[in-house]
């Protein structure tokens, strides 16, 4: 793990809820705060969306990316959200050049803009949006294998105190969120979350291991339920590339009555 850096895996929760007071968020908004509160302010966030994929990673450009409002069906306040986070584009060159090295293309993005998997935990994190960012997106076809690698070119960025973040949710079952839980439905939640903090942060499993697990993690209890669709579970793919090793600490906590967790390198 690169020592200028500090690495979070984070839950982000369902679309603007979070900033609209749901009571089911509470425990994240919670857990967003405190991460915030108990690390050195950054002097630029890289943050990893579940939210886009592109053939190759692409990084957000730009003087003050606008927001891009990539959620549905919410009332008209969620669309009038701000965060003003200036953009950081010596930081999108290092991010190229440091991938080009490790043989992975990077493409740079001017018109996107920061989704929600940026805008929603930072609103909670740093309110201020005095701190510059840079978004960058998953590739598509969602191996794990070359997100993992994909973390690890990261961890060769030179910029003292950087934050990279992965946001996506250690449980994303849209179907789930909205059909009524049973014991049964609630004992697979609470295997793959059990599984994937044993993974993160288990100071007895090798490297070796621990990347295999995350590599092969279909076949985790309740994999597919908790992840018909593993895009939401890559970023943390690409932090453990970054960072190889256990996590310092795992958090638990219900979202949307839902177990999730998040981790801290």
């Amino acid at each position: 793990m690169n020592d200028s850096h500090r690495i979070l895996y984070i839950s982000h929760g369902g679309g603007p809820m979070p900033i609209l007071g749901d009571e089911g968020h509470k425990e994240m908004v919670d857990n967003l705060r405190h991460l915030a509160a108990t690390m050195p302010k950054p002097s630029g966030i890289l943050l990893v969306s579940a939210h886009w994929e592109e053939a190759h990673p692409t990084v957000t450009v730009g003087p003050t990316p606008p927001l891009y409002f990539d959620y549905y069906g919410f009332p008209q306040e969620s669309y009038e959200l701000t965060y003003s986070a200036p953009g950081f584009d010596a930081l999108s060159e290092k991010v190229r050049s440091t991938l080009g090295h490790a043989g992975i293309e990077c493409g740079f993005e001017a018109e996107r803009g920061f989704d929600h998997a940026l805008f929603i935990p930072l609103m909670l994190m740093y309110p201020e949006a005095d701190i510059p960012c840079v978004e960058i997106s998953l590739m598509k076809g969602l191996d794990p294998a070359a997100h993992i690698a994909f973390g690890e070119a990261l961890s060769g960025i030179q910029q003292e105190n950087l934050l990279i973040i992965g946001s996506g949710f250690s449980f994303h079952n849209m179907k789930a969120f909205f059909t009524p839980d049973t014991d049964e439905t609630r004992d697979w939640n609470r295997a793959f979350d059990d599984w994937l903090v044993e993974t993160c942060s288990d100071p007895n499993l090798s490297e070796s291991d621990r990347r295999q697990r995350l590599i092969e993690w279909e076949k985790a209890p309740q994999a597919r339920y908790c992840h018909p669709r593993e895009e939401h579970l890559l970023p943390l793919h690409v932090c453990y590339g970054a960072a190889g090793q256990a996590c310092s600490k795992a958090f638990r906590m219900e979202i949307i009555n839902k177990h999730a967790s998040a981790f801290r390198w």
